[in-house]
Parts: structure tokens; sequence; C-alpha cells
């Protein structure tokens, strides 16, 4: 296969996903990778344990309207999100801009299409037959991300009714066949049918993208409102340590916090919203949290310019991170990230205030253009990477399916 630019890394294969390009989500598991989907209603299950021939083996369909494109494994169990396919709802496919600068209850008002909403558990201990035993309904627009690597809860992003947009939902999962909410959080102005005012400028997005956990802290990404700290020993009662935000006078869309506990620092993607930068430069932070009550700024991992990725077309910037699983390659100290149509790239931050990059690879162009969004081109879009303890990397795409890389720069 023709690769368009690579850096210490090596290509193994690529997989169409049984013709269903728009991957977002990957997690491995017993050598079988599960993906969820941006515009497919559902996720497919490769079977990758010979990662030169990957095989399609199981595509399991969520309910019409309804998209699965994030998901969490933990030793035979999956939790798979539901919620609308927006871009699939008539709002959206008019403007894919409002989706990341208005609330999205505000967007999704009319809601003329069915869809579910909530958490599917499945049983993997057969990974390629996945076998539901749970669906947690959520009254509202349903789930957008989720944390859980084990114990009896489970971090979501949800959208409840009577919010606004996406908030901090714990999830008790104790018997994983009868899941149920235990406790949320907030940012003020989010609980419109509570009287809050809003606290956003206007074009701005108040949502938690997601939250990950380390210890008893729980680091949260609320697109443009910054980073939150909070102290999860009581889960059902999350409480806030810190909060920083620095959107303005940079665009915001932050989507990933990773947390390296052993070194106090927390890198910190904020997603690439708009075609041909038109919002300005996206970045990755690296953040010293050494004071959970007052994280500091004190680098970004350097942006890729080998090319003019903002002439190339699509979205140039971060989009999410490698998150350091248990089970996954670890590192204190590489940082795995993709990059929209600059493909992966692998950062080296042993010195926090000076990151370099130590490899990337960009795919060529895709065969076809998959992506159903307004004005979408037909161009690399690299979406989620996970990284196996080999440091063999899965690397989606929205348009191209999954590419198999093994990083050879450590």
């Amino acid at each position: 296969m023709a690769v368009a630019a690579s850096k210490n890394v090596r290509f193994l294969s690529r997989c169409d996903q049984g013709g269903r390009y728009d991957g977002v989500q990957v997690i491995v598991h017993k050598g079988h990778a599960f993906i969820g989907h941006m515009f497919s209603d559902g996720m497919t299950v490769v079977d990758v344990r010979d990662p030169l021939n990957p095989k399609t083996v199981a595509f399991v369909a969520a309910p019409a309207n309804t998209r699965s494109h994030h998901l969490q494994v933990h030793d035979d169990l999956l939790f798979v999100v539901n919620g609308p396919n927006v871009w699939a709802m008539q709002q959206h496919a008019q403007q894919q801009q409002d989706y990341f600068s208005k609330p999205l209850a505000d967007t999704l008002q009319k809601r003329t299409q069915s869809f579910a909403a909530g958490l599917r558990i499945f049983d993997i201990s057969q990974p390629a037959a996945p076998r539901q035993i749970a669906f947690l309904a959520i009254e509202g627009l349903g789930l957008h991300r989720i944390w859980y690597v084990g114990g009896r809860y489970a971090y979501a992003s949800a959208h409840i009714e009577g919010f606004t947009d996406h908030i901090l939902a714990v999830i008790d999962v104790m018997d994983p066949t009868r899941p149920m909410l235990a406790g949320q959080w907030w940012l003020p102005g989010m609980w419109r049918a509570g009287g809050e005012e809003p606290a956003w400028r206007p074009g701005k997005r108040w949502a938690l993208h997601h939250a990950i956990v380390a210890g008893d802290l729980a680091y949260g990404a609320w697109r443009d409102a910054g980073i939150t700290v909070h102290d999860v020993s009581d889960p059902t009662a999350p409480k806030l340590v810190g909060h920083k935000n620095w959107s303005p006078p940079f665009a915001g869309g932050t989507h990933t916090p990773l947390p390296l506990p052993d070194r106090n620092l927390l890198v910190v993607a904020d997603e690439a919203t708009s075609a041909n930068c038109a919002n300005g430069l996206a970045y990755t932070w690296v953040v010293d949290v050494r004071e959970p009550a007052n994280p500091v700024t004190i680098a970004t991992l350097p942006t890729p310019g080998e090319e003019d990725f903002c002439a190339k077309g699509g979205k140039f910037g971060p989009h999410n991170l490698h998150e350091n699983r248990p089970g996954s390659f670890q590192s204190n100290n590489l940082i795995f990230a993709t990059y929209h149509n600059a493909g992966l790239r692998i950062f080296d931050v042993a010195n926090p205030f000076a990151p370099r990059e130590t490899g990337y690879f960009v795919p060529p162009p895709p065969e076809q253009l998959v992506d159903t969004r307004p004005n979408s081109v037909k161009v690399i879009q690299s979406c989620d990477v996970f990284v196996d303890r080999d440091a063999r990397m899965y690397l989606t795409d929205t348009n191209a399916g999954l590419y198999i890389l093994q990083y050879e720069g450590h």
C-alpha cells in the first residue's frame, strides 16, 4: 500500500471493517478490535490476531438513527454508548458548525426521528459474538463517551432531559446486567430545568466530552469550557477541585484529558472542529497538575508542519489520544495522537517543557468519500488510536477504515 508519509512507523495492514469504513473509537481485547462508527449505526468486531491479515467477524447493529461511536472494554464486558446519529438529523445535516457551537439540546429541539439513548452492555467472552446483557435507558439525548477500566463505577458524558448538554454521569455497574445512574455533576448554567442561566458566550458549547479517572481524581474535558479536576473518592458525589479554561482566547473544543499521574501531568487535546483551520489552529496542551486546584499549562505539542495541512482540506489538528488503558501500551513519556488530515503523530514529553515529535504516519488519500457531513472532502481524517503492549497501533479513520501499524521509534 502506498503511504503518503511516515517516520518510525511501519505499515502492517489495512481493513475495510466489512465495508463500513467510518471508524471512531477502537479498543483491542483478546486479539479482537472493537470499533465504534461515526455514521454506520452500530459497531464492528475485527479479528486482529494476525495483524497482517485482519478479518471482520461481526457487526452489531444499533437501533435506527442511533450512534454507537464510543465504547469501553474490560475483562469480558463491552460498554457501548447510544445516542442520536446527529449527522443523520436534519438540523446537523444542514449545518455541521451548529454541533460545535451551540448546546446540543438547542440544535436537536425538533426530534422527529426515533433513536435509542443510553448504555448497552455486552458479554464478549466470545469476542466474535457479542451478546447484549443490559440496556440502561437515559431520558434525553443519551451518552456520548464513557470511561470504564473495571470496578463498580463507569464515568460517562450524558445528556439527561432538562440539561443543555452532556454532563458527568456516574453509572453503578456492580451488577452489569442492571446498571444504574449513581451520581452526576455539571457546570453552572447547564441545568436549564432548574432555572440556571447560561454561563457561556454565544458561539460556545459547554459540554463534557468525557472524563478519565486516575486514582481518586477524575479529569474532565468540557469542549469550550476547558478542563476540570474532580475528587471522586465518593463516585456518587463528584466534587470539583479545579477548573481551567483557555477558550477564549483559544478556540476550545477540548476533547481528551490524558493523565500521567506518576508525573503530575495532564496532556489535553483540543479537537480541531473547522475545515481548513477556519477557527485557527487547535493544540494539544501539557498541563502541570501538581496542585489539582490550579492546573497550569506549560507547553504544547509541536504542530505538524512538513506540509500545509490547513490547505489540504478537511480538518487539521488533534482529535484523540491513546489513553494508556490497563492492558495496553502505557508510557509516561510517549503520547500517541490522531491529527485528522495529518494522520497519526507520536510525541515524547520526557521534557514536558519541550515536547518533541518522534514519529508519524500519514495515510494516502482515501479511495472514496464516506463522511456524510456537509461540505466534506475526500481526505484522510484520522480519528482514534489504540496502542497494544507491543507498540502496535490501531488507527481509525472516518473515511478509510482501520490501519494496523508498528511503532519503531522506542
